[in-house]
């Protein structure tokens, strides 16, 4: 019989899963539109794990699959050996969540906030207020943290999500477009927290972006979806190397980009399908309260 770790989960070492998430044929539609379509998909252990592309891609609905949010009437999703589908609150005991839509309460403190997610997460009381204190100092909002969190830039903001998220120690952090609506500034200090828990915990993380430029820096390897497909896969460096072989630049001229890679993935890049009247709308929503 497998031994529970502290959590009370099954140790998923035990169980040995080579990846963290496993997708295959992974299907959701929303009525008569396919949102995710057949995705396969393989995200390493301890890999930052960035999946790419415009709005309308199918990203963020491929992670609520992962996450339990959605059902996954077609294919499968396994975390750390864990059917998403057949274990779902094994699963969820693993996940850390940073949505796309704001989390945090505006009238309550940074420390409030963190607080309340440790008790949705089942943090016991004896621990609940280290493992708070030790999610806001991971994230620079320590000297912040009995401060209202409508006080807080929109940079700040992310990190206390970020916060909410690391409270319950998880072993897969998944983060929903992390820097959106934020300036240079506040998008690099959110990067740069993001890349020290990671490095502090081996948690795996599990990104979605359509900044491509942030893949380059941060992302081990990274996925290409267009049209609810994974249309290119690898490193971003053996992602730019194949554009530029395919382009038959092996050395002459300007080295291609990420962004240059999804067009070429994807045909035309964006498209009339990239997103709808919902997706612009929460989007801007988003950006006009972090901005």
């Amino acid at each position: 019989m497998t031994a529970p770790a502290p959590n009370g989960v099954p140790d998923a070492d035990a169980r040995a899963a080579p990846d963290a998430v496993s997708c295959a044929g992974l299907v959701h539609a929303f009525g008569e539109t396919t949102a995710v379509d057949g995705l396969d998909l393989a995200v390493r252990d301890g890999d930052v794990f960035g999946l790419l592309g415009p709005n309308g891609a199918g990203k963020t609905t491929a992670l609520r699959c992962i996450t339990t949010l959605l059902p996954v009437p077609r294919g499968r999703s396994v975390l750390f050996g864990y059917d998403a589908t057949r274990e779902r609150m094994a699963v969820r005991r693993l996940l850390g969540y940073v949505p796309q839509q704001l989390s945090a309460d505006s009238g309550l403190t940074g420390r409030e906030n963190v607080t309340l997610f440790a008790r949705v997460f089942d943090v016991s009381r004896r621990e609940r207020a280290a493992r708070v204190a030790q999610a806001l100092d991971a994230v620079g909002l320590t000297d912040a943290a009995d401060r209202l969190a409508k006080t807080y830039s929109g940079g700040m903001v992310r990190r206390l999500e970020l916060a909410q998220a690391l409270v319950s120690a998880p072993r897969l952090l998944i983060l929903d477009e992390p820097t959106i609506g934020l300036d240079p500034i506040a998008r690099t200090s959110v990067r740069e927290h993001i890349n020290a828990v990671r490095a502090a915990t081996g948690m795996t993380v599990l990104v979605t972006t359509h900044y491509m430029d942030e893949a380059d820096q941060y992302c081990d390897r990274g996925a290409l979806m267009h049209r609810g497909r994974v249309r290119a896969l690898g490193t971003p460096r053996e992602l730019r190397t194949g554009l530029a072989e395919r382009r038959g630049n092996t050395g002459d001229g300007e080295p291609p980009t990420l962004e240059d890679v999804f067009r070429d993935v994807a045909d035309s890049g964006l498209d009339d399908r990239s997103g709808d009247f919902s997706d612009v709308r929460s989007t801007r929503r988003t950006a006009s309260r972090v901005g």
